[in-house]
């Protein structure tokens, strides 16, 4: 049973940076393109971002340009960079990846505010 572990969520101000970190318990980086989801209170959880095995990237069209998706394969770790964030950014963002099933991690909570 793969899990993943997510870690470094917190407070942000606006216009500030986080990095978000996940860790898989199995070598998964080189298998299965990793997944970012967030999700606000009240909403459902939206995709953010993801990096193929290949190491390509894509993201939803309001991260654009401020959040950065990486992997660290000697680390076994995938990262998310936010910049600039906005209070709209606040949620919860999880880990993902699509074997036989969709796994997930248990989340991240990030806020933004002043």
């Amino acid at each position: 049973q793969v899990q993943l572990v997510e870690s470094g969520g917190g407070l942000v101000q606006p216009g500030g940076s986080l990095t978000l970190s996940c860790v898989p318990s199995g070598s998964v980086l080189s298998l299965y393109a990793m997944r970012w989801y967030r999700q606000a209170p009240g909403k459902q959880r939206e995709f953010v971002g993801e990096i193929t095995t290949g190491g390509e990237t894509k993201y939803k069209e309001a991260v654009k340009g401020r959040f950065t998706i990486s992997r660290d394969s000697a680390k076994n770790t995938v990262f998310l960079r936010m910049d600039r964030v906005i209070p709209a950014d606040t949620g919860v963002y999880y880990c993902n990846f699509r074997g036989f099933r969709d796994y997930w991690g248990q989340g991240t909570q990030v806020t933004v505010s002043s």
